[in-house]
């Protein structure tokens, strides 16, 4: 348990960080969600369109310091690849 004002402090504004990553994470995931999705369905235009939308939500998440940026630049990669790869 936190005892020092600084220590109580600390532990208040974890929790706000702590929530605010977690509604970040969560809509990154939402878009990725729709990128899979689309290649999923075999729509290579929709599968597009889904992920240009998703690369600056996951860089986003970068800057915010919930992702590493190699991290990203993996996922972004694979999953181009993989959007490509539709016939």
């Amino acid at each position: 348990m936190a005892n020092t004002p600084q220590a109580k402090k600390r532990a208040r504004q974890n929790e706000r960080r702590a929530a605010i990553n977690k509604a970040r994470r969560s809509r990154i995931r939402t878009f990725l969600r729709a990128v899979e999705e689309a290649i999923e369905s075999g729509d290579k235009d929709a599968a597009n369109t889904a992920l240009r939308a998703a690369q600056p939500e996951l860089m986003r998440g970068v800057t915010k310091g919930i992702y590493h940026k190699n991290t990203v630049a993996r996922k972004v990669s694979r999953l181009s690849k993989r959007v490509k790869a539709i016939a």
